[in-house]
């Protein structure tokens, strides 16, 4: 029992000794600067000293009833391991953790393990503000080397004995070297033998002093550089750093600036024109040689005088400019001066005022000449103008490829105004006139080879129309500038074809007439005999009898087209609707375009027409242009008919086939005797057609595309009953 008690005293004592030694370790922790924690082999935290709870700023309560682990929760590690940022291990580390209040901070742990049931010892250093003097160094040194390389002045490092220890792009592009041509080698090799003793004495200066401003001049590749310098010594690492301006072209400027200043002088004394200057009370104090020549006097006699003393009328254009020199300070005009021989000039005056100087600058030039040419030369412009204006025909002045001018009865040929013309190339007219380019790209070749050409060709028009023109060009008239005529002989063509094919109808008019009944005669005879033939013959003849009778209709069908171009027609016009004699036409075909697969579409703008006319005329022209239509489309088809007003006064019929169509160069031969496009025809169907159409004040217009068909577009003017 003795025992017993002896040791339950000994752990007793034990026990308070432990107490003890742990109240000691925990009053040097509390004591200690650096945060410490103890957790034990669960992690669990067991002691923390008030810098650790200063640190995560949290209580001791709050922190002894957490675990290690849940300290790191928030750490700023996204690179760390769990491993990393929860250590189970001895060691050092470093990471940063975030704290409830969204501060973030860098900390230093060393973990220690103690050999008490798995205990471990957290050592914590707060190193924020060394990361942060540390993130500035960095940052500090970033935009040093930033500012280095991105400077436009160039920079060059170097220690004491002058090696070249780094350079800026700017100093290599200015010297045209590459870096590894410059660093390591001494600075003072690139300057000119004329500063090298100036550079010495500039190191000089910043061993004593610390800097130094100076110029020097620096050569490579042959080429000399000038600059503007400022060196500076750093105590630390006992290195000299220099930046330098590159100031060649400004050296070059001030060259070139006095070489100005001479070449000024020079032309002040050269120059042909006059040139005077003044003080602010415009006393003249100097001149040059050419404004003793045009004031025929010498410098002695203009010195001390004024410029306003030889004005020979001081008028309102004359007051005008001075007030404009007072306000704008420089003028420039025209003035009549007297010289001091009485002689009237015509001057060019341009004056300046320079106040800040306290001079103005006067340069007088004798137009006097020029003025006497100009006046005649506006006397003659009158002359030309009169007759470029009064002229009947169209004159046009263009340069290189573009139009100059314009008359008024060129206008009216060209139907377009001055304004319209002027905006547009020739190129560009030549483009629009497709049809003709061929044609005046010809003609213009011909005048610039031959000096002039004279060509007839057609204009169209923007409306459509096409005028037949007389073009004559003379090259280089004056000065570059040419002259092209144009006279529209668009009626002086139509009437000379009228001649022609009026010359034409006569010829056929007279054969008509001459031989119509030398064929009829017999004509009915063979017709009579073939028809007793017919009806005594006991062989079965009948094809061959079916031939002749229907070639000898043909020919009496052509003779009687013959005689309608011989003798007049007794007619009788009176008011009729057009479309009713269209469709009457239309059922009086219908049965031969059923047979040939033929459909006749009509479209009529308007229900009547009103047309003054003899219909049975107008038949036989319809009749003849349908069976062309149906002619040309042997595998069937489309005709087309329409009326439409034309105008305010006239109809327009149109009849479409879909045929072959017709090539241009022979549309134009339409109409004409004996031209006919099919291999049977004798062309007088649509002669006599365009004869009816014209003795009714009307005309036929073609319009054909290859492959696709043909319309004839027949214009009648419309009837309007006269008032009573």
């Amino acid at each position: 029992m003795v025992g017993k008690t002896e040791d339950f005293l000994r752990i007793q004592q034990e026990n308070h000794t432990l107490l003890s030694l742990i109240q000691q370790y925990k009053a040097i922790f509390d004591q200690a600067f650096e945060p410490f924690i103890l957790t034990d082999g669960e992690n669990q935290i067991c002691f923390v000293n008030q810098p650790a709870c200063s640190l995560f700023q949290e209580t001791e309560e709050n922190l002894l009833d957490a675990k290690i682990t849940d300290l790191f929760t928030g750490a700023v590690a996204s690179t760390l391991s769990a491993e990393d940022i929860y250590p189970y291990t001895e060691g050092k580390y470093q990471w940063k953790i975030q704290l409830r209040d969204g501060a973030i901070k860098s900390i230093e742990c060393i973990v220690l393990t103690l050999n008490i049931e798995g205990h471990k010892l957290y050592k914590i250093k707060d190193i924020t503000s060394e990361h942060l003097a540390e993130q500035e160094k960095q940052m500090s040194m970033k935009m040093f080397k930033d500012m280095f390389h991105q400077a436009v002045d160039c920079i060059a490092i170097y220690d004491s004995s002058g090696m070249v220890m780094d350079v800026n792009d700017a100093f290599c592009q200015a010297l045209q070297l590459e870096k590894r041509q410059i660093v390591g080698k001494k600075i003072n090799t690139l300057v000119t033998a004329a500063y090298i003793e100036e550079w010495h004495k500039g190191i000089l200066h910043v061993h004593h002093s610390g800097s130094y401003k100076g110029d020097v001049e620096m050569v490579s590749k042959g080429k000399v550089i000038s600059f503007d310098y400022t060196t500076s010594s750093n105590n630390m690492n006992g290195l000299f750093m220099s930046i330098f301006r590159n100031v060649t072209e400004r050296r070059l400027m001030e060259q070139k600036l006095k070489k100005s200043e001479r070449i000024t002088q020079e032309l002040l004394e050269q120059s042909m024109d006059a040139i005077l200057f003044s003080d602010k009370n415009n006393i003249i104090f100097r001149v040059n040689d050419a404004a003793c020549k045009i004031f025929e006097n010498n410098k002695e006699d203009l010195i001390g005088g004024k410029i306003s003393h030889y004005i020979y009328k001081k008028d309102e254009k004359y007051n005008q400019l001075l007030e404009h020199f007072a306000k704008e300070g420089s003028v420039r005009g025209e003035l009549f001066f007297r010289m001091p021989n009485k002689q009237i000039k015509l001057l060019e005056l341009t004056s300046k005022k320079h106040g800040d100087e306290g001079y103005n600058l006067t340069i007088l030039r004798n137009v006097s000449e020029r003025w006497r040419i100009e006046t005649e030369l506006r006397d003659s412009e009158r002359k030309f103008r009169k007759i470029f204006e009064g002229s009947l025909d169209g004159m046009i002045l263009w340069k290189s490829s573009e139009f100059i001018d314009i008359n008024e009865a060129g206008l009216k040929i060209l139907e377009m105004s001055k304004q319209e013309l002027l905006q547009i190339s020739i190129h560009s007219l030549v483009e629009k006139n497709s049809v003709n380019r061929k044609s005046i790209q010809n003609h213009l070749e011909m005048v610039f080879r031959n000096g002039s050409e004279t060509s007839v060709m057609p204009l169209v028009m923007r409306n459509g129309k096409t005028k037949h023109l007389e073009i004559s060009t003379r090259e280089n008239l004056y000065s570059g500038l040419h002259l092209t005529i144009i006279r529209d002989v668009t009626e002086n063509l139509v009437m000379q074809e009228q001649i022609r094919k009026s010359d034409t109808l006569s010829v056929v008019g007279e054969l008509a007439a001459g031989i119509a009944h030398e064929i009829r005669n017999p004509m009915t005879a063979v017709k009579g005999f073939i028809q007793l033939l017919q009806t005594s013959v006991k062989e079965d003849f009948s094809t061959y009898f079916h031939v002749i009778t229907t070639e000898l209709n043909r020919i009496e069908t052509i003779i009687t087209e013959f005689l309608v171009l011989a003798k007049p027609q007794a007619v009788h016009y009176f008011s009729q609707n057009i479309n009713s004699i269209m469709l009457e036409t239309l059922e009086l075909m219908g049965a031969q375009a059923l047979l040939e697969n033929i459909q006749f579409e009509s479209d009529f703008e308007e229900k009547e027409f009103p047309v003054f006319c003899e219909a049975n005329q107008l038949k036989q022209v319809f009749i003849n242009i349908l069976k062309n239509a149906i002619e040309v489309m042997p595998s069937g088809g489309i005709v087309r008919v329409k009326s439409r007003r034309w105008g305010t006064n006239q109809v327009q019929i149109t009849i479409t086939d879909e045929g072959q169509g017709i090539p241009e160069e022979k549309i134009k031969k339409l109409g004409e005797p004996f031209y006919t496009t099919k291999d049977r025809g004798t062309g007088l169907g649509l002669m006599v057609s365009y004869k009816i159409i014209e003795e009714h004040s009307g005309v036929i217009k073609v319009e054909s595309e290859i492959g696709k068909g043909s319309s004839f577009h027949i214009r009648l003017p419309l009837y309007k009953e006269k008032n009573t």
